[in-house]
C-alpha cells in the first residue's frame, strides 16, 4: 500500500511522500540517499527533565524513487532504536520505537520549510500516536495544529503490544490521558489504536464493508462503542492491488503468458503448478490453491473441519503456501502425509504464490475476518476462482456466482462454519464440470478493476474531509 498508493496519489496531481524509520535492512549503496535535516531534535515529552535531556537526536535522508512515479521517502535515522536493530519487528520497545517515528515525523514537518503537507497519514495502530500529538501537544503550534489527519486502520485487531481483550483495569488505556515521555516503560501499555481512533480527524479502513463491521461487537475488538460515536468520521476504500507488478500477460515468473481472452494458454500453466509441487501429471482434476498467512484469522479452524470430508468424497488437488501457527502448520504436514493429492509449501515465498495464481483453478480464502484481503484480487486477476468467506474486503471484492443469470466472479458463503465452507466448495467443484460457464467466471474476475488509481480518487476525497473537519474544529 505504502508503495502503490503514494504514487497514485501523484498521478493524479497530489505531491504524496512518506516517511518511515531507517531500518538497518535497508541497503545504502542500493538507495542512494541524501540528507534532509541533520541533527533533528526530537522531544521525548517529559517535563520533569532538563530541557537538555529531553531531546534524542535524529536525522532525516531523502530517497527519489525513479522507479516509482518519483515518490519521495523520508527515512528517520536513528541508531538507538531502528540501526541497531536486525527486524522491522519484534522488540519490547516497538512502541517507543513507533512514538519516536511519530514525533520525529512532526518536528521534521515542523522545522522543514521545504515542503509541508496538508493532510498527514498515520498508518496503522504504529501511526496512532501522531493525531494524538497534534490534537493536544502541538495543539497551538501554529504550523502542526493547521495540519489534517487521517487514520488508516488495515487491522483493528492489533492495538499495541498486549493483548487488548485481556487487560487489567490498572493497565487500561482510555486514550486521553497524557502519553508517556518516549522511552518510559508505560508507553508499551498504551493504546495506540484507540488513539488514533479518538483524535484523527478522518477515519478510514481497507474496504467499506469493514467499516461497517468494526462498528459492531462481532468486529469491534472492544472499540465498537468509540468507532459508533466517531461513526461520521468513519470511512472505508477498498485496497488496490498493482496491476503492473500482478499481470499475466507480462509477469517474468509465469512461464506461459495470457490474458482474459487468451486463456487456452493459462491451461498450461497448470502444468508448470503440478510440476512445481510434485502433483501426478496430466489430466484435468480440480487444483485449489491457498496462499496465506496461517493463523486464526484466516479461517483455518473450519477448513480443518471441512477437508477431509470433501477429500473422501470428491477427487480435486490441493496446493498450499503460507507459514505461520504451529497448529496449522502441523495440520497441513499430517494431511499432506495421508493424501497424495495435498501438497504444502510451508514457509514463505515471494514467488510461489505467482505459479499458484497463474496454475490453480480456484483460491480458497476463509476468513473468520479480513478488514481488505488482497490474495483475492490478486488471484482474481491471473483467472484463479476465489472462494470467500462473505467479509471485510472480500465481501466487497467478489460477487457470488448467480447460475441463472450468468453473474459474478466467484463463489461467496456467509455463516462461519464447517457447512457452509463444504457445501461452496462443492458447488465450485460442481461447476467446474461445465468449461464454458467456468470460463465466463474467470473472464469476469479477470477484468474487475481493483487498480490503485480508483482508491486513489476515493482517499483524496475523504483527505479534503479531514481538512474540512480539522478548520470546524478550531
Amino acid at each position: 500500500m505504502m508503495y502503490s498508493l503514494p504514487k497514485a496519489l501523484r498521478e493524479i496531481g497530489h505531491d504524496t511522500r512518506v516517511m518511515i524509520p531507517k531500518y538497518s535492512s535497508i541497503d545504502s549503496a542500493k538507495f542512494s540517499m541524501t540528507m534532509a535535516k541533520e541533527g533533528l531534535l526530537v522531544p521525548k515529552g517529559d517535563v520533569s527533565a532538563a530541557p537538555e535531556n529531553d531531546q534524542m537526536i535524529c536525522n532525516v535522508k531523502k530517497f527519489l524513487d525513479p522507479d516509482n512515479g518519483h515518490v519521495v521517502t523520508y527515512l528517520l535515522e536513528n541508531e538507538e532504536y531502528y540501526e541497531q536493530r536486525g527486524s522491522v519487528y519484534g522488540y519490547d520497545v516497538d512502541p517507543t520505537r513507533w512514538a519516536l517515528l511519530s514525533r520525529g515525523a512532526l518536528e521534521f514537518v515542523r522545522t522543514n520549510d521545504e515542503w509541508r503537507p496538508d493532510v498527514i497519514v498515520a498508518s496503522d495502530w504504529q501511526g496512532g500516536l501522531i493525531p494524538n500529538y497534534i490534537k493536544t501537544v502541538y495543539k497551538d503550534d501554529p504550523i502542526l495544529s493547521k495540519i489534517a489527519t487521517a487514520f488508516s486502520i488495515h487491522n483493528l485487531y492489533f492495538q499495541g503490544m498486549f493483548d487488548h481483550r485481556f487487560t487489567s483495569e490498572m493497565d487500561y488505556d482510555d486514550g486521553q490521558s497524557g502519553i508517556p515521555p518516549i522511552g518510559d516503560p508505560r508507553m508499551s501499555k498504551v493504546n495506540f489504536m484507540r488513539r488514533g481512533i479518538r483524535y484523527a480527524d478522518v477515519i478510514n479502513t481497507v474496504s467499506p464493508n469493514y467499516a461497517r463491521e468494526i462498528t459492531t461487537p462481532e468486529y469491534g475488538e472492544l472499540l465498537e462503542n468509540l468507532l459508533q460515536e466517531r461513526r461520521s468520521h468513519l470511512f472505508g476504500i477498498l485496497n488496490g492491488i498493482n496491476y503492473d507488478a500482478y499481470n499475466p500477460e507480462t509477469d517474468s515468473y509465469i512461464t506461459h503468458k495470457y490474458t482474459a481472452k487468451t486463456l487456452k494458454e493459462r491451461a498450461k500453466n497448470k502444468e508448470i503448478l503440478r510440476q512445481k509441487f510434485n502433483l501426478p501429471k496430466g489430466g484435468n482434476k480440480f487444483i485449489l490453491g491457498m496462499v496465506s498467512r496461517l493463523s486464526e484469522q484466516k479461517g483455518l479452524d473450519i477448513l480443518m473441519e471441512a477437508i477431509e470430508p470433501m477429500l473422501d468424497n470428491f477427487d480435486f488437488e490441493l496446493v498450499v503456501v503460507g507459514q505461520g501457527d504451529s497448529k496449522y502448520m502441523s495440520f497441513f504436514t499430517e494431511l499432506e502425509r495421508n493424501y497424495p493429492n495435498i501438497k504444502a509449501h510451508l514457509s514463505y515465498d515471494a514467488i510461489l504464490p505467482r505459479f499458484v495464481f497463474a496454475g490453480a483453478d480456484a483460491i480458497l480464502v476463509p476468513s473468520k475476518f479480513e478488514p481488505c484481503g488482497l490474495t483475492q484480487m490478486e488471484a482474481m486477476r491471473y483467472g484463479a476462482v476465489p472462494i470467500v468467506r462473505k467479509t471485510g474486503g472480500l465481501a466487497d471484492s467478489v460477487e457470488d456466482y448467480d447460475p441463472l443469470n450468468q453473474k459474478g466472479t466467484g463463489f461467496v458463503f456467509e455463516k462461519f462454519d464447517k457447512y457452509a465452507l463444504f457445501g461452496t466448495m462443492v458447488r465450485a467443484l460442481e461447476t467446474y464440470k461445465y468449461p464454458k460457464l467456468w470460463e465466463g467466471i474467470q473472464k469476469r474476475a479477470m477484468t474487475a478493476n481493483f487498480s490503485w488509481s480508483v482508491s486513489a480518487k476515493e482517499y483524496a476525497e475523504i483527505f479534503k474531509k479531514a481538512i474540512d473537519f480539522n478548520l470546524q474544529s478550531k
